[in-house]
């Protein structure tokens, strides 16, 4: 079965076909950073304009890269939610005049489903049940997956997520948009042990996640030597770096390890943009060989935004009977 995916969540204009919710024939992503880097942030609008602008010729060439055409394709998978939403409305208008238009079911994805999907690919022999670890721009996010379509929350981030925290600790430290890759760069050269910053819990919900706190920290911290006259040199971004990511890395795995101490070993996924932190992928594996659990990771390729991962969980989404109609909607936030 070739699912057609199409995702436009925020700022990647992304199609692909995948067979059998397993294989790629082909995934195309056209990227908006260099839109968006003068402003050191995704601005929506902008965003949603790309998207309008370059939809139409990214599908086509996803077809035409797995060598087929739309008569080929047995389902369109679409994003709908969570995400901006002038951007997802874009994606999700077009899937539907597609689907429409050539009369192949429509299937409306979520997301995170999305990013835990991305390993399917991946790793053949994945399969539910596993605990998934969702950690990206807009989420961070602890869940059971019991089946392809059956997910539990387990715990999920109460402000900002570590992506988003990641990004704006960056734009204080003056690196460049994105800053996560910079971060991820300089933590590896910086003294982890330099400041101490502390990331936060919330008060009878153990496994949830705060950043807020974390961010906050490194912004004063940075103001704070800037109006004393400290000039912002290599040494002090690698030192912050480093200490703000060891921060965040350990409170991360410390609902991974508490979670394992509760239940015994298990499956663990890691998935979203930020799991191709260099940083988070050592420690969550640490963490898990630490308790004898499996860990599964996605290729770097496949941590950010894309349709390959959104085609994957659509397979399986359509074997469940999941189908959206011509009425189908978009929504910025939704429970996974």
């Amino acid at each position: 079965m070739n699912i057609l995916g199409i995702e436009s969540s925020c700022d990647e204009t992304a199609a692909a076909v995948v067979e059998d919710g397993r294989k790629i024939l082909s995934s195309v992503v056209a990227s908006q950073i260099d839109i968006h880097a003068v402003y050191g942030g995704v601005v929506p609008e902008i965003a949603s304009r790309a998207h309008t602008e370059a939809i139409c010729g990214v599908v086509n060439e996803a077809l035409e890269k797995a060598e087929l055409t739309i008569n080929d394709i047995d389902a369109i998978a679409v994003t709908n939610a969570p995400g901006l939403i002038g951007a997802l409305l874009t994606g999700v208008s077009f899937a539907k005049g597609l689907a429409f238009s050539s009369g192949k079911p429509l299937v409306p994805v979520h997301h995170i489903r999305g990013h835990v999907a991305a390993n399917y690919l991946a790793h053949q022999e994945l399969e539910p049940s596993f605990v998934a670890l969702v950690v990206s721009g807009g989420h961070t996010s602890l869940m059971r997956v019991e089946g392809y379509t059956d997910y539990k929350l387990i715990g999920h981030a109460r402000d900002d997520a570590a992506g988003e925290a990641f990004d704006k600790c960056a734009r204080v430290l003056g690196l460049p948009y994105p800053g996560g890759a910079a971060m991820d760069r300089l933590a590896s050269v910086g003294d982890k042990k330099k400041y101490k910053f502390t990331a936060g819990t919330v008060d009878g919900a153990e496994f949830d996640f705060t950043f807020s706190g974390l961010k906050t920290a490194v912004i004063n911290l940075v103001h704070g030597e800037t109006q004393r006259g400290r000039v912002i040199d290599d040494e002090f971004r690698a030192d912050i770096a480093a200490s703000f990511t060891e921060t965040l890395v350990k409170s991360i795995c410390s609902r991974i390890k508490l979670l394992l101490e509760r239940e015994g070993a298990q499956n663990i996924v890691l998935a979203g943009g930020v799991a191709a932190n260099s940083h988070l992928r050592a420690a969550v594996k640490a963490t898990a060989e630490a308790f004898g659990a499996k860990l599964y990771l996605p290729p770097l390729s496949l941590c950010g935004d894309n349709a390959a991962m959104i085609a994957a969980q659509g397979y399986y989404e359509f074997l469940a009977g999941v189908r959206g109609g011509t009425d189908l909607n978009a929504f910025a936030t939704k429970g996974v």
